[in-house]
């Protein structure tokens, strides 16, 4: 429990400081925490009969998200997008000389693994920059707001908890803790709203609720990804507490929701 509450607190203390220091922590961390769940998700899914191309799908990702750190920090155009094409063919390309019995197969999972991983903190990453400038209050909210929800979970569901939510794929999951999740998100989107000026208190309302609710969905999903593969954590970088796919499952589907409404209506 030390183990966990240390790596925990070093944790949070290293993620929030890089979105608050500015655009270049904020972009060369989550460079590396998308690269390293894409990694996580490879190790996860490799088996004998499944093997993507790891340095492959490494430098695809690594990419395409550089790229777009690069077009939000005003370095490049939207053309340099079209240098991504080139790596695109060459990884059907490369699958010819594998040797693989299924090649299709790792070429599905080695693109998969690009949208399951990386795409999501792609969305998040242009949170950041709503306004076509960086400003930390957008993906920093977000989190509170995450944390927040995760928070009122546990908390409700550990007291008042008898409802099972989705026993098959989270038997610790109760209807009561998703109630306290969305009661404790609301409030602190309430909060957030008072002090970042920069969205309506609606807008931030909203996006507790697509938090909440898909971010519950992608804990959901990462726990039937780790049990189709038999697999209790998905890493071991953070002790404790597993891995960067475990610790960031409810962004994996509400990120790329979130930025959507807000982009549509801010």
């Amino acid at each position: 429990m030390r183990t966990r509450a240390i790596t925990g607190l070093f944790f949070v203390i290293v993620l929030v400081g890089s979105v608050v220091w500015g655009s270049i922590s904020f972009s060369l961390f989550f460079l590396f925490i998308s690269l390293a769940s894409l990694h996580e998700f490879y190790r996860m899914i490799k088996t004998a009969d499944i093997k993507p191309n790891y340095l492959g799908g490494l430098i695809f990702s690594g990419s395409l998200f550089i790229l777009l750190m690069l077009f939000e920090l005003e370095k490049i155009s939207m053309k340099a997008f079209y240098g991504i094409v080139p790596l695109f063919t060459i990884l059907f390309i490369v699958e010819l000389y594998r040797k693989h019995e299924r090649p299709f197969i790792n070429i599905a999972y080695t693109f998969f693994g690009f949208i399951f991983s990386v795409l999501p903190f792609m969305f998040f990453y242009e949170l950041g920059f709503l306004e076509g400038v960086y400003n930390y209050q957008y993906p920093l909210g977000f989190l509170i707001l995450l944390w927040a929800s995760d928070t009122g979970a546990y908390l409700s569901g550990k007291t008042w908890g008898k409802h099972k939510l989705f026993e098959r794929h989270s038997p610790k999951k109760t209807w009561e803790g998703f109630a306290g999740g969305l009661i404790i998100s609301a409030f602190s989107a309430f909060l957030i709203s008072q002090f970042y000026q920069g969205l309506n208190t609606w807008q931030w309302l909203v996006s507790s609720l697509i938090i909440v609710i898909f971010g519950t969905y992608g804990d959901l999903v990462e726990s039937m990804l780790k049990r189709s593969y038999h697999v209790k954590d998905s890493g071991t970088i953070l002790p404790g507490h597993g891995g960067l796919l475990d610790r960031f499952d409810g962004l994996l589907l509400s990120a790329p929701l979130v930025y959507i409404f807000l982009a549509l209506c801010s």
